[in-house]
């Protein structure tokens, strides 16, 4: 019988070829729809509202505070890019902490990933609102009524367009994968073009004197803005969900992460520059809509305002399609591995996409959406994305250590300096959040590793697995005296593999490994 220790750091072996990696998921999704993939779930947060909960913290320095989100960013992404090409997996970083530190810091970090991904869904839909409203009220004439457009703390009822904009997502994700990729794709295009038409016509407005106190809050204030920015770049760990449904995923996802980053960057910080030269920094507290309000301020007309209302609409809706569909494969990963109920594992048929995994998902972030407001909901999203890169870059020390001919394809550079730079780096962020932003995110970190000692532990796939095998002890089943997984663990037990096959019937049944099997494991000799 296992040591409680040993049930709780128990690791979950790392596939080492492309066919190792076989899913019940469709694999439609290339280079350039997946580097969509991480432009559209991240531009679309940080730049078309942010601006107004970020520059009133930080003033013009929040040009340095996107900068320093940006280089943080981009130092857990190069460790994201390692672990893709090596992980080539859904779940994102959970994988990579069950593949390296074991099951319970995956379930701690699968808890950060649920609150980033669901809390910036619903972050991204009150904010879309605003757009709607202001797009409305230029090409008709009238807007939303209070009471329905804004949270019961802001004044009002419910935010009702947040919800019915995550319903047309939830709509579009469950008629299939494929489908939505496209739409994703062409609606980055677009917005990448209205905000591209944002600076042209910005610039245009510039004045110097906007720059005069260009830190009023020190820098303190500096990164205190980086933490509040920070949750538009949960965007590159959504690149990372899609595993499953990429194509040559080894060698794509690093390139999508390295391109969506490059991209999202260069246009965040273009854009805030445009901004702040256009307009008193005074003036973003409380403003809504900003982008629109600045261009009308600028040309004295509605037009252009309008252009960037309507972009901002299309932009934000692929930000939150983006959202619910990574929330959604981390919990179809994490019950293919036993952690959650089988509802979220359950896959349509003529879709291939988990459909009630989805409607689930859409239901919980809509009841976020419409009841709580928006600068509580960043910071939430912020430290959830915060955390989880720290565990990425952890999990590259360790994996490099304990799986040295590992096939990788792509290797961090200036290991290990960059990937201790990225942990200290959201650290430095994290402790710049308020204190009760931290306190909300320990005690949804214990509810889940509650649900975990409550569900997972006993129903673990690779637990029944390592039951079946026979009696073990510390050796035998590779592990060590403290708990952590030998080197040797990926060899003696079988490749996992995170798939539901077509029965005879056409229904979809479990696959032999890691799809809730009770099929017993056959443990060839251990060689020293």
């Amino acid at each position: 019988m296992p040591t409680l220790r040993q049930q709780l750091f128990r690791i979950k072996p790392v596939p080492r070829q492309k066919e190792d990696v076989e899913t019940d998921l469709k694999r439609t999704i290339g280079l350039f729809s997946l580097t969509m993939v991480g432009v559209g779930s991240t531009i679309g947060t940080g730049i078309f509202f942010i601006l107004s909960e970020s520059v009133p913290v930080a003033g013009p320095a929040v040009i340095w505070s996107f900068v320093i989100a940006g280089v943080v960013a981009g130092l857990a992404v190069i460790c994201y890019a390692e672990l893709a090409g090596s992980v080539p997996v859904s779940g994102s970083s959970y994988s990579y902490a069950y593949a390296t530190l074991g099951e319970l810091p995956a379930m701690g970090v699968a808890a950060c990933l649920l609150l980033e991904y669901g809390v910036a869904g619903a972050a991204v839909a009150v904010g879309w609102s605003q757009y709607v409203n202001q797009l409305l009220f230029n090409l008709f004439g009238f807007e939303i009524p209070h009471a329905l457009a804004y949270a019961p703390e802001e004044g009002g009822i419910v935010n009702l367009p947040a919800i019915l904009l995550l319903a047309m997502c939830c709509f579009l994700l469950v008629r299939g994968t494929g489908e939505s990729i496209v739409v994703n794709a062409i609606m980055v295009c677009l917005k990448v073009g209205v905000l591209i038409f944002f600076v042209c016509v910005g610039v245009t407005g510039w004045d110097s004197n906007n720059f005069a106190d260009f830190a009023p809050f020190g820098i303190s204030g500096v990164v205190a803005g980086s933490g509040l920015i920070f949750f538009s770049y949960v965007g590159m760990d959504a690149v990372a969900t899609a595993g499953d449904e990429t194509k040559n995923p080894k060698k794509t996802m690093p390139r999508a992460l390295i391109a969506a980053l490059i991209i999202v960057t260069s246009v965040y910080v273009l854009v805030a520059v445009a901004a702040l030269s256009a307009q008193p920094w005074e003036e973003f507290d409380g403003q809504t809509a900003g982008l629109s309000a600045i261009l009308e301020n600028i040309v004295g007309s509605q037009w252009p305002g309008t252009i960037v209302a309507a972009g901002a609409v299309i932009s934000i809706f692929s930000v939150t399609l983006v959202s619910i569909y990574g929330q959604s494969r981390i919990l179809f990963t994490m019950a293919g591995d036993g952690m959650m109920p089988k509802l979220f594992r359950d896959v349509n048929p003529r879709t291939l996409t988990p459909v009630k995994g989805t409607i689930v998902v859409t239901v919980v972030i809509a009841i976020l959406a419409g009841f709580i407001p928006l600068n509580f909901l960043a910071e939430m999203t912020s430290i959830g994305t915060l955390v989880a890169f720290v565990v990425v870059s952890l999990a590259v020390i360790i994996l490099r250590v304990r799986e040295p001919n590992l096939e990788r394809g792509f290797k961090v550079p200036f290991y290990p300096v960059l990937p201790v730079l990225s942990i200290i780096g959201c650290f430095w962020i994290i402790s710049s959040l308020q204190v009760i932003t931290i306190v909300v995110f320990v005690i949804w970190t214990a509810f889940i590793l509650g649900l975990y000692f409550i569900f997972g532990r006993k129903s673990s796939v690779l637990g029944k697995q390592l039951a079946e095998a026979g009696p073990t002890n510390p050796d035998s089943a590779g592990t060590d005296s403290t708990g952590g997984s030998k080197r040797a663990l990926s060899s003696v037990l079988p490749q996992v593999r995170t798939t539901a096959l077509p029965s005879s019937s056409g229904s979809f049944s479990p696959g032999p490994i890691g799809a809730g099997s009770s099929r017993p494991l056959s443990i060839p000799p251990r060689s020293r």
